[in-house]
């Protein structure tokens, strides 16, 4: 009697607990498909090239938002978060409110005393040169906040 072994076809790749943060927000930018995956892609190399020791996060994996989570990028902390909603891909600085913007990128939550973001919706371009300044001071401002904490009191 010949007994024959069958193998169970692979499931569609779908972002698990255990990979990496980076192969988690592929798969957002993949799942999106659309208009939003193509910006949060475009705004990620951005974010990468103005910074290049940034450690991406994914963060607040839950069921709302189907265990995708939030992609975040630090570097002594937050620099931004990149969330997608039906209209708009917004990018949150944590501490925006700290931060020389001369261009005028931030266009959303302006009312805080920490946060700003960027929404971009459908079509808008991005000023990447200005976006990458922001990155810069962002991450310069959470080194130097972290240095300060670091710095022994004198007597």
């Amino acid at each position: 009697m010949k007994t024959t072994t069958t193998m169970k076809k692979s499931a569609p790749k779908q972002a698990k607990a255990e990979d990496s943060p980076a192969r988690l927000i592929d798969a957002r930018i993949e799942q999106l498909g659309d208009w939003r995956g193509e910006t949060l892609a475009r705004v990620r190399a951005i974010i990468k090239q103005a910074a290049p020791e940034v450690v991406e996060e994914v963060k607040w994996r839950k069921p709302s938002n189907a265990m995708l989570g939030v992609p975040v990028w630090e570097h002594d902390g937050i620099i931004c978060t990149g969330e997608t909603y039906k209209n708009a891909v917004k990018l949150t600085f944590a501490r925006g409110a700290a931060l020389e913007d001369p261009s005028g990128l931030f266009n959303s939550s302006l009312e805080g005393n920490a946060r700003r973001a960027i929404d971009v919706h459908e079509g808008d371009r991005v000023n990447e040169k200005a976006l990458k300044a922001l990155i810069r001071a962002a991450a310069a401002l959470n080194t130097a906040t972290r240095a300060a904490r670091k710095k022994p009191k004198s007597a």
